[in-house]
């Protein structure tokens, strides 16, 4: 097994692929060995003071996540990756601090290369009234090397034109794309959880299963191991269990937990709802039931 499950480590719940810890990520991260998990994908809290954390200053923020970034980066494996879904920070003056950009150095001090900062665009969220309502997040993934896991073919999405073919030329009459479908580029537009989201718990914060889906299918393998050191309601854990990987979690509010853990049970019985991967967004300005 991954964690070597000393005397600390209890509150434990398992099953063939799902693996959840109640209790703290410093803890926790400390039973893996080096090198053991695939992919590490998580969204930390943004220290703006929701209801499952306690807010402080940003430089003791900063200081909190280093230490859980460096037990990330000590237990990845030399192919893997890591993925952290930020979105900002707003100091107490209403200044806004994108927590990608603070954070970045303190994965570039252990080496780790930025492959991509994917922008996760949603369309509903918080309505401001002294700036622009944001409605995009961030996520950095981060490799350990130059030799890492990538599948594409997995997570390809429609073409916009899939029977455009070249018009002149040797390859003239062929289909000038690609038959799988195109590469979903670094924009990703996917639904956030909202109150009428399939999806929706009683987590404030929580993010949309096919978001992690992507990840999963892109930077893991079959049986890899997929962790996630601020597990929430499970999401990334769904993720991977869905799809035949190991999916290990931890977190510190015991509700959520809970939640998290019926949610596997959901999808073993199979009553478990998520929005399937790539299904289009709604535009209420269509006929219903259109696209």
């Amino acid at each position: 097994m991954l964690a070597t499950q000393r005397n600390e480590v209890v509150n434990l719940q398992t099953d063939k692929l799902a693996h959840m810890f109640h209790g703290d990520n410093a803890t926790y991260l400390r039973e893996f060995v080096d090198a053991s998990v695939n992919l590490i994908v998580t969204s930390p809290p943004y220290n703006i003071g929701k209801k499952y954390e306690k807010r402080t200053s940003l430089d003791r923020y900063l200081a909190e996540q280093a230490k859980v970034i460096a037990e990330c980066v000590r237990i990845l494996h030399p192919n893997g990756s890591i993925c952290w879904q930020v979105g900002n920070h707003i100091a107490p003056n209403g200044e806004v601090v994108p927590l990608d950009t603070v954070l970045y150095p303190l994965f570039k001090q252990h080496g780790l290369i930025l492959r991509n900062r994917i922008v996760w665009h949603f369309g509903h969220g918080l309505h401001c009234s002294k700036r622009f309502s944001g409605r995009y997040e961030t996520i950095m993934w981060f490799t350990k090397t130059d030799n890492y896991v990538f599948n594409l073919d997995p997570v390809r999405i429609p073409s916009k034109y899939p029977e455009k073919k070249y018009f002149k030329g040797p390859k003239a009459g062929q289909l000038s794309g690609n038959p799988l479908g195109k590469n979903p580029s670094d924009l990703w537009i996917i639904p956030n959880v909202k109150s009428n989201h399939v999806e929706k718990t009683d987590h404030p914060c929580q993010f949309p299963v096919e978001l992690v889906e992507r990840l999963v299918l892109s930077m893991t393998n079959s049986g890899d191991v997929i962790l996630d050191p601020y597990m929430g309601v499970g999401t990334s854990i769904i993720a991977a269990i869905k799809h035949g990987r190991h999916g290990y979690g931890c977190d510190t509010n015991k509700y959520y937990f809970d939640i998290a853990w019926d949610r596997v049970l959901q999808y073993r019985s199979g009553t478990l709802k998520t929005r399937p991967m790539n299904r289009p967004i709604y535009d209420p300005s269509l006929p219903k039931g259109g696209h």
